[in-house]
């Protein structure tokens, strides 16, 4: 069964007019195409083309006799093997000749370039265009009220029946440690670009663990000093965590829908044997969604409770304020009333009328105390 074209991207299409996708197909073709970039080497790395690493692989292993990359494409497309291309952060001047050279769709093209996409899973023609945020877990001494918890990125793939071309932005997605691996698994890549494919999903659903499995430690040391003597203070750490387990939380919902396509619908560039492993990455996601919507729940239940920690210690303040008013305001009286400087006033002309005001004014202030600190105001 073929994978249906995404209705919101034909609407584009049409709002568009064909006219902007028409011309970046056309500044495409003016550009010149990928076997005249100097790429002498697999590993070779150059800011003019943005390519960390590509390769030729056939029967899951690399060819490292190929050395020319025009070679390269010559003999993926005549069968029995793919070429893998890596790219970081390319711009679109950048991309121009791998999108040429494959025949990638603009609008896929134009994302790849822009980034700041959400999780998705595409089909243009005869390629599948995935996009996978990424995220990473900033360790930190303290949380802070700023604290960067999460830090996110993107990879896309675009994956033809001989090409895979991956497209990443942030520093933390780097694929190197997931193209090893599965040189080291020749009979999976075997399976051809879809292995590719499941390799970045499954290393960006891992990732997703890994930093799930660290903000439970940052929650359990948040919760424990929320409900400490201070920990009304702590309101605005609790905002900001809140944060980040909704960053984190955007990065991993939207992906459900791409994985239970990949998984459960046949799809003709996803090998039979491939779609049993996205199986195992979407069980890995729904651990990691019930997780986050865990810590959604629990952080909202603890940033009410500071909340209401924070009124109860408020109340508490005023109540000792009041109370401090309410003593400080006999002294206040009786001075004011004796500063009217009247001729005829009780005791202004007894020997001993200064000294037993002083007294009553301590006596009556020192009831006032004991009567508030009873009653827990003070």
């Amino acid at each position: 069964m073929a994978l249906p074209t995404t209705t919101v991207r034909d609407q584009r299409t049409a709002v568009l007019g064909g006219r902007r996708a028409r011309a970046m197909m056309r500044a495409i073709r003016r550009r010149p195409t990928v076997g005249a970039h100097p790429l002498s080497s697999p590993s070779s790395t150059s800011p003019q083309t943005a390519v960390v690493d590509w390769a030729f692989y056939r029967d899951g292993k690399r060819q490292d006799d190929v050395t020319s990359y025009a070679d390269a494409v010559n003999r993926a497309r005549q069968g029995g093997g793919f070429v893998w291309i890596g790219l970081f952060e390319p711009s679109e001047s950048q991309l121009a000749g791998i999108a040429a050279e494959f025949e990638l769709h603009p609008l896929a093209v134009e994302d790849a370039v822009t980034a700041h996409q959400r999780p998705k899973l595409e089909r243009y023609g005869d390629s599948l265009f995935a996009v996978f945020k990424t995220v990473r877990y900033c360790p930190h001494e303290e949380l802070t009220s700023t604290s960067e918890v999460v830090e996110t990125g993107e990879v896309m793939a675009f994956v033809g029946p001989e090409f895979v071309v991956t497209v990443r932005h942030g520093d933390h997605s780097a694929l190197g440690q997931v193209r090893r691996q599965l040189q080291e698994n020749p009979d999976h890549l075997a399976h051809g670009p879809s292995a590719v494919l499941h390799a970045v999903a499954d290393r960006v659903v891992d990732d997703y663990l890994t930093v799930v499995d660290r903000l439970q430690d940052d929650i359990d040391e948040l919760e424990i000093s929320v409900f400490s003597a201070r920990g009304a203070r702590n309101v605005e750490r609790v905002y900001q965590l809140k944060r980040q387990v909704l960053e984190l939380k955007r990065a991993v919902a939207p992906l459900a829908g791409p994985l239970r396509q990949l998984a459960e619908r046949p799809v003709r560039l996803v090998a039979p044997e491939i779609r049993e492993y996205f199986r195992d990455v979407e069980d890995h996601l729904a651990r990691v969604r019930e997780q986050v919507a865990a810590f959604d729940e629990l952080l909202t239940s603890i940033l009410q409770a500071s909340l209401a920690q924070l009124t109860v210690a408020e109340n508490e303040d005023m109540r000792k304020i009041s109370a401090w008013v309410a003593i400080l305001a006999v002294p206040t009286m009786i001075a004011g009333i004796y500063g009217m400087n009247f001729t005829h006033m009780m005791g202004t002309d007894w020997p001993y009328g200064y000294p037993t005001v002083l007294i009553v004014i301590a006596v009556i202030c020192a009831m006032l105390h004991r009567y508030f600190k009873r009653n827990g105001w003070l």
